[in-house]
């Protein structure tokens, strides 16, 4: 396979965007001329580009961030009657495709977690680097960044802490965020970033080596929660096994832990790979739906070092991908 250059987007806020493991990520889902695809997390649009520079038959993109028109619009300039953007969550896929005539697809891309435009955009709240308001929504609507730092209680803004930022710190965190709301709410992203880093304490430096941000975990742990994430991302996958045909590919990359363990259950489900059922659905043997996918390789692929050296965002990053087979979607809703 001839290595492709990872596309360079140009963001709106003029930073440059690179598409992490775009070729494992090509090599994996196998685009041929005939087939229809789906760029499920667009961002920027490089899986996109990609794509359709296989001469695909279609390439529909999906994405909740109003801010991609631009890039959407350019897009479907270069590649007229072949691309066209569907605004809305990727959880969302089967309804918004079959409302554009799409029954079936013969792959789907799914890029988990914020990209690093969104991170460059002050205004959008997610950077604890950048001053901006406190929001972190990827899209316009519900609960904002700030509604859930001056408002959850302090009980409930521990667990979300330590449940969605696997921060150890997070009862002393959620008490000094309590205790600074008290004399004035929270608005932007520096002032609660203060705050975290110096509840989180600890030294900076460990063995010479440049310890995370004190408000890295904290900040991942409100995105992910106002964005309902984890539920979005295991909503996608069912949504993909029931819109890809027999043969048709599924490609996830994801960048933390709590992201890679609910593909890596569904995966693992889905192909059938259990000896003893799970707590998530305890049947076996003759009970056990037969299985929807069949892996394209064992575990999860990690980015090449020369990529890693280029681009420091594909070094948490991990893809796992598998081929539909032709039994039926499981009707049983499976978390992980």
């Amino acid at each position: 396979m001839t290595a492709l250059n990872p596309p360079v987007e140009r963001s709106t806020s003029g930073s440059d965007h690179i598409s992490v493991m775009l070729n494992e990520v090509i090599e994996a889902l196998e685009p041929t001329g005939d087939g229809v695809y789906v760029d499920g997390t667009f961002g920027a649009g490089g899986y996109s580009r990609a794509i359709l520079q296989k001469n695909v038959s279609m390439l529909w993109a999906i994405d909740r961030d109003p801010t991609v028109m631009a890039a959407a619009q350019k897009l479907g300039k270069e590649f007229p009657g072949k691309f066209a953007l569907l605004q809305g969550c990727f959880s969302d896929m089967e309804n918004l495709l079959k409302a554009s005539g799409q029954d079936y697809v013969d792959g789907i891309v799914l890029d988990i977690g914020v990209s690093s435009m969104q991170l460059d955009q002050a205004e959008r709240g997610f950077s604890f680097m950048r001053d901006g308001p406190l929001d972190m929504r990827m899209g316009d609507q519900g609960k904002t960044a700030a509604d859930v730092v001056n408002e959850t209680e302090e009980e409930e803004l521990a667990n979300i802490i330590y449940q969605f930022g696997e921060e150890r710190a997070s009862r002393r965190v959620a008490r000094a965020i309590v205790e600074a709301r008290a004399e004035k709410d929270f608005e932007g992203t520096l002032e609660l970033s203060k705050v975290v880093e110096k509840a989180v304490g600890g030294p900076k430096y460990k063995k010479g080596k440049r310890q995370i941000h004190g408000a890295t975990r904290t900040f991942q742990a409100l995105r992910i929660y106002v964005n309902d994430e984890l539920g979005e991302l295991r909503r996608g996958l069912e949504a993909a096994e029931k819109m890809l045909s027999p043969g048709g590919r599924l490609c996830v990359v994801t960048f933390h832990s709590l992201e890679d363990r609910i593909v890596k259950e569904f995966f693992k489900l889905r192909s059938g790979d259990i000896s003893r059922g799970s707590r998530h659905m305890p049947v076996q043997g003759e009970d056990m739906p037969d299985p929807t996918f069949s892996m394209t390789f064992r575990g999860g692929k990690k980015a090449s070092k020369n990529e890693t050296d280029i681009n420091i965002r594909s070094r948490s990053a991990k893809l796992r991908a598998a081929v539909r087979t032709n039994a039926p979607a499981w009707v049983k809703e499976v978390t992980a």
